[in-house]
C-alpha cells in the first residue's frame, strides 16, 4: 500500500509499504478514506520531536471504513465508517477510567522513553515518534487501529467526511482548550494561534459563553476567518504590541483567560527576541521556543486561567513562574482526552452547531503529501488545513 513517510528533517515521500494486519484481539484494521495533515505533524518534519526513525509513517487525524476486527472487538463490523481519535487508550487503567485518555497508562509500549523526558509517559499516539508508541499513522491506504474497541466513533449518517474527520483532534483540541477556560458568561477570551486549533478554540469558547473572543496571529487569512467564523476581534502581532493592545482592549485589566494554541515553534516579531530561541531551537539548545506561552501567562489577568493546547516537547527557557505564582494564575494544560469529546461534538455537527469544515482550504491526493506539507509548512496560498484522499 502506499503511505506517507517521514524520510529524515523537512523531507516527506510516499512509499509502498506492506499493509498492516491485525497484532492484537482488540485491533481493527481500517482503509483510510480521508486524512489530514496536522500543525504538530509540521513539528515532526522540522525535527524537533525526538525518536522519530526513517520510513515511519505520518498521521494521527484519519477516519475511514472497518475491513477487519480482531476477535476482543465486539462493537464494530467490516463495513463501519469511523473517525479514529489521535490518542491511544485502553478504556481500562486508572486514567480512562477518569476521563483522561490521552495519558493512558497502558498503550505506549515505548513508555520508558517518554519517562526520561517528561517523568510519566502519555498515552501512544499515532505516527508521532517511537517515544509515543512507534505506531504508524493515518496518512496511508490502510491503519491498524489498536484498542479499537475503545477509541473509534462510528458515524452512522450521511455526513460526508470534511464535517466530521476533525473529530479525530483539532476539533475536540480547540473545543477542550476552550472548556479548560472555565468560561463565565461575560468572559473575554484571548487565543493566540489561528490555525485549525486556535479557530476552534475561539469558536468553542463563543458556544462555551465567552462575551468577547480575541484572536491573535499575524496571517491576514487565518485573521479573516477567525473574524467570520468565531465573531473574534483580532490582533496582528506583528503590527501590533499585543500585551499593550490586550491592556487597551480589557481596560487595563487583561482577559480572563488566554488559550496558547501555538505551542513549540513560535514566532516573536522582535528579530532579536525571536533569534535568541530560534538560535537555541535550531541547535538543539532548547527543546522548544514558547514566546506565545510566555505572552499569554503576561496578558492574562490577575487570578486567570492559561489553558495551554500548543503542541510542547520538552523543556521552555525563561518561564516567567513569577507572575504566574505571583498573580493567582492557574494553568491548565494537555494533549486532547479525544474519546471525551466526540460523542458531544458529533452531536452539535448533527444539529447544526458546528460545521468544523470551514477550516479546510486544500484537498490533495496522497501522492501530493511532500507538497502539501512544504505548502502548510510555508503557509502559502493561505492554507490553514490539507485534507488528503488516498
Amino acid at each position: 500500500m502506499k503511505a506517507n513517510c517521514w524520510m529524515g528533517r523537512n523531507t516527506v515521500q510516499v512509499e509502498e509499504v506492506p499493509e498492516p494486519r491485525i497484532l492484537n484481539a482488540r485491533d481493527a484494521i481500517v482503509r483510510v478514506t480521508s486524512t489530514a495533515i496536522c500543525g504538530s505533524d509540521l513539528h515532526l518534519y522540522d525535527g524537533y520531536i525526538p525518536t522519530m526513525e526513517r520510513g515511519d509513517i505520518l498521521g494521527h487525524e484519519f477516519m475511514g471504513e472497518v475491513v477487519e476486527v480482531g476477535p476482543g472487538v465486539s462493537n464494530l463490523a467490516v463495513g463501519d465508517r469511523v473517525v479514529v481519535p489521535f490518542p491511544i487508550a485502553c478504556g481500562a487503567c486508572n486514567s480512562c477510567e477518569l476521563g483522561l485518555y490521552s495519558v493512558c497508562e497502558n498503550s505506549n509500549p515505548n513508555a520508558g522513553m517518554a519517562e526520561k523526558i517528561m517523568g510519566h509517559s502519555p498515552a501512544g499516539i499515532f505516527g508521532y515518534s517511537h517515544m509515543l508508541g512507534g505506531y504508524p499513522g493515518g496518512q496511508a491506504e490502510y491503519a491498524r487501529v489498536p484498542f479499537a474497541d475503545v477509541g473509534p466513533v462510528k458515524i452512522e449518517d450521511d455526513l460526508p467526511d470534511e464535517q466530521v474527520l476533525l473529530l479525530s483532534d483539532v476539533l475536540p483540541t480547540g473545543y477542550m482548550g476552550a472548556e479548560m477556560c472555565d468560561i463565565r458568561p461575560g468572559d473575554t477570551v484571548a487565543v493566540w494561534g489561528a490555525g485549525p486549533v486556535g479557530q476552534f478554540a475561539a469558536v468553542s469558547a463563543r458556544l462555551l459563553g465567552a462575551e468577547r473572543v480575541i484572536v491573535i496571529d499575524r496571517v491576514p487569512a487565518r485573521l479573516r476567518m477567525a473574524r467570520e467564523k468565531a465573531g473574534a476581534e483580532t490582533v496582528d502581532y506583528e503590527e501590533t504590541d499585543v500585551l499593550d493592545a490586550l491592556r487597551e482592549m480589557t481596560a487595563g485589566r487583561g482577559p480572563d483567560a488566554c488559550v496558547e494554541a501555538v505551542g513549540m515553534e513560535a514566532h516573536h516579531p522582535t528579530p532579536a527576541l525571536h533569534a535568541y530561541d530560534r538560535v537555541k531551537h535550531a541547535t538543539r539548545l532548547e527543546s522548544d521556543r514558547p514566546h506565545a506561552l510566555r505572552e499569554a501567562v503576561m496578558a492574562c489577568r490577575s487570578g486567570g486561567t492559561v489553558s495551554v493546547i500548543g503542541v510542547y516537547g520538552g523543556f521552555v527557557d525563561k518561564f516567567p513562574m513569577g507572575a504566574v505564582m505571583n498573580r493567582s494564575l492557574t494553568i491548565r494544560a494537555g494533549q486532547c482526552h479525544v474519546q471525551r469529546y466526540t460523542a458531544p461534538l458529533l452531536e452539535r455537527i448533527r444539529a447544526g452547531e458546528l460545521d468544523p469544515s470551514f477550516v479546510i482550504t486544500h484537498r490533495m491526493g496522497l501522492d501530493e503529501a511532500p507538497a502539501a506539507f512544504e505548502m502548510f509548512k510555508n503557509k502559502e496560498q493561505d492554507c490553514v488545513k490539507v485534507v488528503l484522499t488516498p
